[in-house]
């Protein structure tokens, strides 16, 4: 290190240096770093995006659910984008929370929404838990956490470092953090923190300095393995999954903001990646997310689902497998 130079500190977590932390950054084992500022601009500048209509309503009426769902009962709806109320086994669990009409720190710009929640706030049933997959603003919604604290006290699961940033944002609020690797236990379901291909970022000056990972929910109804965002990197973390956990009830895998590839192949997957993932994985029925929300990349609002649709013709998969849900849309999984 140059003499006058420190190592730049990190904010969100203090541990010890491991395969996928160097003491001060995380990073992807044999992996893709995301790209930096100069391959942004290029993005940025380069053309080629497609513009999205500003409301993009949505076939499906905002869901009022059920206060719990019980035995093999198995019931996901969809919030929008990574947002979508898993209810299993008695409880009722979010996963990456945002109601925001931005995902974005500001709330006069950024990525504004499109549809409207696919569950009013005020509707939601009673939340236990929730799930929080990396810092990325369209995962992590400081005021969406807040509510949820004040109104339902759950507990919050998510990857190393993010806790801090939760809790210096809503003290009040319960979380638990999670390496990969490791185990929890719930309210008899256990919660796996598993491996996925992304990175993290709040600002300018932290990234890669909080955990990105999936969880695997272990519950008396199936196992359900819940991907926020992630590169599909050969699939080896889908091959992993498969081998440690040996196959899912269901799995919740994104496959929108893909586009341009040579920027966002690293860190998002496509519809083709996604498809491929699902098979890998071992999982029987997947609820597709991450599209027609949010304008993160890009593609056309609704080109993922259309490509969606050519990759599970494809690899022949059944239609009523592999699930693009639009928000209010209720998918009560069939048992495996």
């Amino acid at each position: 290190m140059p003499v006058g130079k420190t190592k730049r500190r990190n904010p969100y977590y203090n541990g010890p240096v491991s395969d996928h932390f160097d003491g001060t950054h995380f990073f992807n084992p044999e992996g893709i770093e995301p790209l930096g500022f100069r391959d942004l601009l290029r993005w940025q500048f380069g053309g080629g995006r497609e513009r999205w209509p500003q409301s993009v309503p949505s076939p499906y009426a905002a869901a009022k659910p059920d206060p719990r769902v019980d035995g093999e009962d198995l019931r996901v709806t969809m919030v929008g984008h990574a947002t979508m109320l898993v209810q299993v086994a008695g409880l009722n669990i979010l996963t990456d929370p945002v109601w925001s009409e931005r995902a974005s720190p500001f709330a006069f710009a950024g990525p504004k929404r499109v549809v409207q929640p696919g569950i009013a706030f005020d509707d939601l049933p009673p939340i236990d838990l929730v799930l929080v997959s990396h810092n990325h603003y369209d995962h992590l919604d400081i005021a969406t956490l807040r509510r949820l604290g004040a109104k339902h006290r759950p507990r919050v699961v998510t990857p190393l470092g993010n806790d801090t940033i939760i809790r210096r944002a809503v003290p009040d609020i319960q979380t638990t953090s999670m390496d990969w690797g490791e185990r929890i236990s719930h309210a008899g379901i256990s919660i796996d923190a598993e491996p996925a291909h992304h990175w993290s970022a709040r600002g300018t000056a932290d990234r890669r300095m909080a955990l990105w990972a999936s969880f695997v929910l272990s519950t008396p109804a199936g196992k359900i393995y819940h991907v926020g965002d992630t590169g599909f990197h050969h699939g080896i973390n889908y091959k992993a999954a498969q081998q440690k956990h040996g196959g899912f009830r269901l799995a919740i895998l994104p496959f929108g903001a893909y586009e341009p590839r040579w920027f966002m192949k690293g860190q998002h997957q496509n519809p083709q990646e996604a498809v491929i993932g699902m098979k890998l994985a071992n999982a029987t029925y997947v609820a597709g997310h991450h599209f027609a929300t949010f304008q993160l990349t890009n593609e056309a609002v609704d080109a993922p689902a259309r490509a969606l649709q050519d990759a599970m013709s494809e690899h022949d998969i059944p239609p009523e497998r592999f699930r693009p849900l639009r928000a209010g849309e209720v998918f009560n999984v069939p048992a495996a």
